[in-house]
């Protein structure tokens, strides 16, 4: 990305389930979803959306081979999109198991991500 326009930050967490993929969706929502860049397309060179490049830069604890990069992607609705991974987040205790809910312990994941927008 030669210029960075804006950067985003969320959290993420899966309470129940040890799904860090599902924490990573959910902080890269939170990041863009109570956003709105009505200027984005006069500020991308040609002035189009499929020249936006967005960067997605996630910490995550524990797992990291078990995070699914492509379902991250699908939550940017426009632009090339790419994905960098770095230890960080949190695993906590939920203070229960339920196992109806896929529980194999008592572990939640928090998942932090900063999206960067630019061209």
């Amino acid at each position: 990305m030669n210029q960075v326009l804006f950067i985003q930050t969320g959290t993420g967490i899966d309470v129940h389930g040890q799904n860090i993929t599902k924490a990573a969706v959910r902080a890269v929502e939170n990041a863009i979803w109570f956003n709105s860049m009505p200027g984005i397309e006069k500020s991308l060179p040609e002035q189009q959306l499929e020249n936006m490049k967005v960067q997605v830069k996630l910490a995550v604890p524990l797992d990291r081979e078990q995070l699914d990069t492509e379902s991250v992607k699908k939550a940017i609705p426009y632009g090339t999109v790419s994905v960098d991974v770095t230890d960080g987040g949190m695993a906590t205790s939920s203070g229960i198991t339920l196992k109806d809910k896929g529980d194999e312990n008592d572990l939640m994941y928090i998942v932090n991500a900063a999206v960067e927008v630019g061209y």
